[in-house]
């Protein structure tokens, strides 16, 4: 309703036609969606629901049906130190490989701001994301070998010794967090760097002005407006980390004494090696649920749905 300030005259605003919706445009969206969802359903959709019907089942891979057993393999879960220790040994990989993956990624982003503006450089530092994650544990395994590895010769000549860093049950996770840090800290900084992109050029003149330094700055404008990011980087490296299996089968196989059984590693060394596959499939029911309420505590706790750049 608007009043005529003239005449005094009350009269009605029809509101604005909705827009149609083009059926032929949805249709042709559709065509092209198709194939991405049919893929989706066959490799993501049905093994999803396969693996929980097979969590309760007693199945062990031969051609003769799936036996139902209910809520067994959960109780057995429940009376598991392997999976126990399998969970501290992720939960450690995960911390590792989280805080010195995010540290150096925001490193080597602000750098590639400041000082790395060419593109070759800049594709210098994405390099490791391309190579094959199992020909970089392969590579880092020859490396980090106590008797013929580089790393320990040079060890050697500088009077600290060899160290068997997949061999020993101190070292064996923090080596194999490292290695993966290596490879994915170029990618994770790309992703930050992408975010630096967005934070205008002004606010960190009016900072400036205003007599803030540096590391002010960094703290008090760069952190708050990467948040986004930051949180789209934390889950999905957090997600990434507690699915670790490559590295270690080709490095140090869940040895030594179980100190590398990462929880993927042991899912697939009950359900293929032992032929446990409705165990198997029951721990990856676990680390699934794991994984989305971890997700949302992240999401929710860091506020991934707000930014502070106005």
């Amino acid at each position: 309703m608007s009043i005529d300030a003239p005449a005094g005259v009350i009269t009605r605003v029809e509101p604005p036609p909705k827009p149609k919706l083009d059926l032929g445009d949805l249709k042709i969206a559709m065509l092209f969606i198709l194939p991405a969802l049919i893929g989706f359903g066959v490799f993501f959709v049905w093994p999803t629901i396969r693996g929980i019907y097979l969590s309760f089942t007693n199945y062990d891979g031969s051609p003769r049906p799936a036996k139902w057993i209910g809520l067994a393999n959960y109780q057995q879960m429940l009376h598991d130190p392997v999976l126990a220790k399998s969970l501290l040994v992720t939960l450690e990989y995960v911390v590792i490989n989280i805080v010195f993956q995010t540290i150096l990624a925001l490193v080597i982003a602000l750098l590639m701001q400041k000082i790395a503006k060419s593109t070759l450089s800049r594709g210098i530092i994405l390099l490791p994301y391309f190579i094959a994650n199992v020909i970089v544990a392969l590579v880092w395994f020859w490396m980090l070998d106590p008797n013929l590895g580089i790393v320990n010769v040079f060890l050697e000549k500088i009077g600290i010794g060899s160290i068997s860093f997949f061999g020993s049950s101190t070292w064996v996770i923090p080596t194999i967090a490292l290695v993966n840090v290596w490879r994915y800290m170029g990618y994770t900084a790309l992703l930050i760097f992408a975010g630096l992109q967005t934070i205008p050029a002004s606010v960190y003149e009016a900072a400036s002005l205003d007599g803030a330094g540096e590391v002010k700055q960094f703290f008090k404008i760069t952190v708050p407006l990467l948040r986004p990011v930051l949180v789209l980087v934390l889950i999905t490296s957090v997600v990434g980390s507690f699915q670790v299996f490559d590295t270690v089968a080709v490095t140090s196989r869940g040895g030594p004494a179980n100190a590398s059984n990462v929880i993927q590693y042991y899912i697939v060394d009950q359900a293929f090696n032992r032929s446990h596959f409705g165990y198997g499939s029951a721990i990856s029911v676990l680390l699934f649920v794991i994984l989305i309420v971890v997700a949302l505590v992240q999401f929710r706790v860091l506020r991934g749905r707000e930014s502070d750049l106005a």
